[in-house]
């Protein structure tokens, strides 16, 4: 007899499951800089893709399934590597676009996002 958890195990991860839980990430701001820490297990750099545009950082990260693995005589139990396309986003605010950097290393993302010094993007207003 088999147990009960082995038939209804997965019945409800995908009802639960959203992008946001394939990127965990951890977000921390050090001598005037962003840093983005994000796990990305399993994805290759060239399957990621960083924008930043008037302060909205958006990571994606999108893997295809390959044909060339495809068995017809297969017959999977259960599958959990999902291929697919996921992104998440962060509003960081007034950042130095030209200075962001990335690495990516053991399945680790890291960005740095220079902020932009207060100072330089106020505007004074004379009172007529």
């Amino acid at each position: 007899m088999l147990p009960t958890r082995f038939y209804f195990d997965n019945a409800l991860d995908q009802f639960f499951e959203n992008e946001g839980n394939k990127m965990k990430c951890d977000i921390y701001e050090k001598d005037n800089t962003y840093h983005v820490e994000m796990d990305l297990p399993g994805f290759k750099k060239n399957e990621i893709k960083i924008e930043c545009n008037k302060g909205n950082l958006v990571v994606t990260a999108e893997k295809e399934e390959n044909d060339e693995e495809k068995d017809e005589n297969k017959k999977y139990l259960r599958r959990e590597r999902i291929y697919g396309k996921y992104s998440r986003s962060f509003y960081l605010g007034d950042v130095n676009e030209d200075g962001i950097e990335a690495k990516f290393d053991n399945g680790t993302l890291t960005i740095s996002i220079p902020k932009i010094d207060e100072n330089e993007n106020k505007k004074l207003i004379d009172i007529k």
